[in-house]
């Protein structure tokens, strides 16, 4: 059940880098979505690091996901 979460997780980070960079190539008038997007990015990575290492500690994570 793990797995599936850190993948789905995984997905989202990975889909909201190629948002941004879609809305790098689209938006030439300066709009502020490529930054949330990033900005969303850095928080679900930091949400996931937090959260692997949390499980580890508690002894969610045994060996190998």
């Amino acid at each position: 059940m793990l797995r599936y979460f850190v993948i789905a997780v995984f997905v989202l980070i990975v889909a909201s880098l190629f948002s941004a960079l879609v809305f790098i190539y689209q938006d030439r008038s300066g709009s502020k979505r490529a930054v949330k997007a990033l900005a969303l990015r850095v928080g679900l990575s930091a949400g996931l690091f937090v959260f692997l290492m949390a499980g580890y500690y508690f002894g969610w994570i045994k060996d190998r996901l």
